[in-house]
């Protein structure tokens, strides 16, 4: 187990290393480079994690941040539920290794702090109810293909290990997926379709899911509102069969030019 770690946390600091030094030799070839600090806030009615099958389960606050170049960025993401309690705390460091006009290949890895709720009884055997940290470190490829202006096909892979005893030990999450941008409903107003099927194997128990997730904006406004719906198709994981959520999300994008 302690080897298994070991060589996660190497492979991870090896794609940090590698991104960081891509970046500054990008940097040091151009004399202008443009900077970005972006993100968004997001209220809905059940948190959904990363993996689309697991929810909070209740109202939820998710905080996204992006600050970088075109081609690497940090971007933790902060997630409470409404009643100010901590979820989970996920810190990406993404790297675009392929940036052309129609095919991009990314690369990320993270550690990440999930916390569980756990009751344990005093000497007097009253309940009480503590947050358990659990530690994990990720890593994640990215390829996408540009069809069309509107049309984009993909695959997400993420591996994630868990450190903490009483995690999950290992967890493989693989997704076929598209995205239609664009779509014009009235002036000024689209609509953006995500579907993705996706594998999911926790520990070798598996099982195949359906995600649709819907975005309604408007160029002149800087909220959104989406909603995510995951499906089981077949799958011997325990869960809900059908699981959705509604959102209201800000979002902010700054871009700067070092001269």
């Amino acid at each position: 187990m302690t080897r298994k770690i070991l060589a996660l946390l190497c492979i991870v600091f090896l794609i940090v290393s590698t991104i960081a030094k891509a970046d500054d030799a990008i940097s040091e070839d151009s004399t202008q480079k443009t900077y970005h600090i972006s993100g968004a806030v997001a209220v809905t009615q059940n948190g959904f994690s990363i993996l689309p099958m697991f929810t909070l389960g209740k109202p939820a606050a998710i905080f996204d941040l992006s600050v970088g170049s075109d081609r690497l960025a940090f971007e933790p993401q902060f997630r409470f539920s409404l009643e100010g309690r901590p979820w989970s705390f996920i810190f990406w460091f993404r790297y675009k290794a392929v940036n052309q006009k129609k095919f991009k290949f990314s690369i990320g890895g993270h550690p990440s702090v999930a916390f569980k709720n756990t009751t344990f009884y005093d000497n007097m055997g009253v309940p009480k109810t503590i947050l358990n940290p659990q530690q994990y470190l990720a890593t994640e490829w990215i390829p996408t293909y540009q069809i069309s202006k509107k049309v984009t096909l993909g695959m997400y892979y993420l591996i994630s290990q868990g450190l903490t005893e009483g995690t999950n030990h290992r967890t493989n999450f693989v997704t076929f997926n598209a995205v239609i941008n664009n779509v014009l409903l009235v002036k000024d107003t689209f609509l953006r379709f995500y579907p993705q099927i996706y594998y999911l194997d926790i520990d070798g128990v598996d099982g195949y899911y359906l995600t649709e997730t819907l975005t309604l904006s408007n160029k002149h406004i800087p909220f959104t509102i989406s909603s995510i719906m995951n499906k089981k198709l077949s799958s011997r994981i325990p869960g809900d069969d059908f699981v959705w959520n509604i959102s209201l999300n800000y979002l902010f994008n700054k871009r700067l030019k070092r001269i």
